[in-house]
């Protein structure tokens, strides 16, 4: 058999070169001892998911922490799958979390190209050395034929694939593949694998610790018809060729890693590490499954974007599903930036990450609130400028009414900072009773119409927008005597019954005048930040709904 004469005529690239060449154009990254080159390597379909987020981020955090490099990769092989603008897509969406490549696609970088349809003549040539070297050979089975063999394989009970006795080209004589050829049918490349099923390995992985793998015996295809590469053969020339020393990635690709490890083995590459992390889950009931992206709109990165959450908010959530010791970490240093935490592989989980959105919430609720009031208006005038309504936009035009409505809303300058934000969404839709144009009470009265009105019209009587918040409050009081509640509290807890209520029930009569609203912070500030002339021309529209 004249493997070199076939190697040729199966893999027609001119434009190949000897395989030196491509080793001398990509050679050993100049890094600090035990730096680590990791990347991100997704299919440009559009659509980023959290899992993409989670592996980014353990990715980033190992490369950056050891002085090494993380760049992006664009497994773009499966033409089918690829979306105009997801490169933009997965950037935008990266970057937004606070995720940032030294190198990749749209990117500077000497060891590019990076979208791997654009490496054609550098497979080919590594494909060339395989047919070369027996490790290689043409497949001219139809789909029909393939399929058969699945068929009856399933019947039988047997190990589906193309191995074997089930390798029907795997024996091909030279005048056959030759005959074949000259017939013009079409055929694909593949691996000849030196693999047994019986003989197993014990295996380092670099996440769930100590495994073992079965050797590989599939030959599997390395060069579909069109001369594109498949994932598994082009994922092994790349990394090598890249200088990725580490994979860290989905636990779904464990059941190709004896493919991947006899890939490296043929081409005479050195592995890489790798680790398989869990994958992400949720409960649903009483079981767990898989973060699904049709079933589970907050699988999307676009909806943390949509629904306005921080991104260090998600970033330290992240964390938390990421590595078991961060959140100690953090209850010891609150306010120390995220990247000075010491990611550690060994502290990944080796089952499924659980994600809970109610924590997620708590979460953002202390990121919110450690914001200034600056800070916050800056982060809720950027999400209203891309996501909210056309009123939501306009409440921004006014910063100084802004900014005093946050520093009302937060807490600021009060012995314990409020945590009731918890999203961009959430907070413009809390504020909005703030704004004329979108202050829409449901008055929630729990007293008759009778009982509200006099209060109300007795508040109107004396109010001054001038008086300070103990004058004011004094008012409060002497309304609530004058319609028969008790404006002293131990009074009150001494004889209830001898009350309709107390003080506090006639602030929430205002208070829902006002607002529309049972619970808000401080109802004299509001009243001040409303202004004199809006606040009595909402207990005018109270009184006049009863």
């Amino acid at each position: 058999m004249d493997w070199n004469k076939l190697a040729d005529i199966l893999v027609p690239d001119e434009n190949v070169k000897p395989l030196d060449y491509y080793e001398a154009l990509y050679p050993e990254r100049d890094l600090p001892k035990g730096a680590r080159v990791t990347r991100l390597a997704p299919s440009p379909t559009g659509f980023m998911h959290l899992g993409n987020l989670y592996v980014a981020i353990a990715n980033e955090r190992i490369a950056h922490q050891s002085g090494g490099v993380f760049y992006l990769r664009i497994e773009d092989t499966d033409d089918k799958r690829k979306v105009e603008g997801a490169v933009e897509v997965i950037h935008s969406s990266l970057k937004y979390f606070g995720i940032a490549f030294d190198e990749g696609a749209e990117l500077s970088g000497n060891y590019g190209p990076y979208y791997q349809r654009q490496r054609a003549e550098i497979y080919h040539a590594y494909a060339k050395d395989l047919i070369r070297r027996g490790l290689a050979y043409p497949c001219f089975c139809t789909e029909e034929e393939l399929e058969k063999t699945r068929e009856y394989q399933t019947e039988n009970k047997l190990l589906p694939g193309y191995y074997g006795e089930f390798a029907h080209c795997r024996n091909l004589s030279e005048e056959e593949i030759l005959a074949n050829l000259a017939a013009k049918k079409p055929y694909v490349i593949r691996l000849r694998s030196q693999g047994n099923v019986e003989v197993k390995h014990p295996f380092r992985d670099a996440v769930k610790g100590e495994i073992t793998v079965t050797e590989n015996n599939q030959d599997v295809v390395i060069l579909k018809s069109d001369g594109i590469p498949t994932y598994h053969f082009a994922h092994a020339v790349d990394d090598h060729l890249m200088r990725t020393n580490l994979v860290i990635r989905g636990e779904e690709w464990l059941a190709s890693l004896p493919i991947h490890i006899e890939l490296f083995k043929a081409l005479g590459f050195r592995l890489p590490e790798y680790g398989h992390n869990c994958s992400i889950q949720k409960m649903d009931g009483d079981t767990r499954r898989k973060l699904s992206k049709r079933k589970d709109p907050e699988a999307s990165l676009t909806f943390y974007r949509e629904e306005g959450y921080h991104p260090l908010a998600v970033r330290t959530y992240m964390m938390t599903l990421l590595n078991s010791n961060f959140e100690e970490w953090r209850l010891k240093f609150p306010d120390k930036p995220l990247d000075e935490f010491k990611f550690s592989i060994g502290k990944m989980g080796k089952s499924g990450a659980l994600f809970d959105i109610l924590k997620l919430n708590d979460v953002s609720k202390t990121v919110l609130s450690g914001l200034s009031e600056t800070e916050m208006f800056d982060f809720l005038k950027d999400w209203a400028e891309h996501y909210g309504s056309d009123a939501e936009k306009k409440h921004f035009s006014d910063r100084e009414y802004m900014l005093k409505v946050l520093s009302l809303c937060m807490g600021i300058g009060g012995k314990k900072r409020r945590k009731d934000f918890v999203s961009a969404k959430q907070a413009v839709s809390m504020l909005s009773y703030f704004f004329d144009d979108t202050f829409a009470p449901e008055y929630a009265f729990r007293y008759s119409p009778e009982v509200v009105r006099s209060v109300l019209e007795g508040f109107e009587a004396s109010y001054d927008s001038a008086d300070d918040s103990s004058a004011w409050f004094s008012k409060v009081k002497a309304v609530a005597e004058e319609n028969g509640f008790a404006s002293d509290m131990k009074a009150y807890k001494a004889n209830p019954d001898a009350y309709p209520g107390n003080v506090s029930d006639v602030a929430e009569m205002l208070r829902v005048a006002v607002t529309g609203l049972s619970n808000t912070p401080d109802l004299w500030t509001i009243m001040q930040i409303l202004g004199k002339e809006r606040t009595l021309s909402r207990i005018d529209g109270a009184i006049a709904s009863l």
